[in-house]
């Protein structure tokens, strides 16, 4: 299902394809979670939005000997789908220990990444992990790597490495869990998503402490450089014009030039 999730946004996410129309997100829990869950969100005012969606589903579980049941829910408002955590509804307040790690995609995971999830997903511990691919592309990448801040724009996913508990006894288990996941599916590259055919760095606003650190990144690249990548050296000379003094700081942050 990873795969084939994969497989559908190499094949869909240029500029201008009308399935950019569609919002993909895929999250495979840990074995002992059961759970998979593939939820897709476009505008009702999309032509041909029901077979686009109908397709999508098609593809991702195709192989799989499954028949999909489908929620649909034609329109909701727009601010209840966004609220995230929870669904927005009152009295709905969250409280939970989280830590997220996260790599973009340039496209589907290589079959030794999908071995890697694969093992981390089904073996013990972890009951409270779970891994997403979002859905990426689109008018995002046709914007060029050197006209924003963010550099990575050839992506089709977004992957997320996650683990959500409730208590502080438990942080050291899921901490442990959710980082040797992340280094067994990046360890041809240092254990982190250094840019190459496949990986392109990480999601600067999933703040990773860990990319900054030798024990678990171990490829020489910096984390400045996984999140920002060529750009990096451009936000260095911004950084030395407004903030000369070092002012603003923090152990992913930009850096004095």
């Amino acid at each position: 299902m990873l795969r084939n999730f994969g497989t559908w946004h190499e094949r869909h996410s240029a500029p201008g394809a009308p399935e950019t129309g569609l919002y993909g997100i895929l999250e495979v829990k840990h074995q002992a979670g059961g759970i998979v869950m593939l939820a897709v969100q476009a505008d009702a005012d999309l032509p041909g939005v029901d077979t686009m969606i109908t397709e999508f589903v098609r593809a991702v579980s195709a192989g799989l000997d499954l028949t999909p049941v489908f929620d649909l829910r034609k329109t909701m408002p727009w601010l209840h789908r966004m609220t995230w955590p929870g669904t927005g509804e009152p009295g709905d307040v969250l409280t939970r220990r989280y830590k997220i790690k996260a790599a973009y995609l340039r496209r589907s995971f290589t079959p030794g990444q999908l071995n890697a999830l694969w093992r981390n997903l089904t073996a013990p511990g972890g009951e409270s992990g779970s891994v997403l691919l979002i859905g990426y592309g689109g008018q995002a990448n046709a914007v060029k790597p050197m006209d924003t801040a963010i550099a990575q724009r050839d992506v089709v996913m977004k992957a997320v490495y996650q683990s959500v508990w409730g208590e502080e006894r438990e942080d050291a288990a899921n901490l442990a869990w959710v980082r040797a996941l992340y280094r067994d599916v990046y360890a041809d590259t240092g254990g982190v998503p250094v840019p190459n055919e496949v990986n392109d760095g990480s999601y600067i606003n999933y703040a990773d402490a860990d990319l900054a650190d030798p024990r678990w990144n171990t490829s020489g690249v910096s984390a400045q450089r996984l999140y920002h990548k060529d750009n990096y050296p451009r936000l260095q000379r911004i950084k030395a014009r407004w903030d000369p003094r070092n002012v603003f700081t923090h152990v992913l942050a930009i850096e004095p030039g």
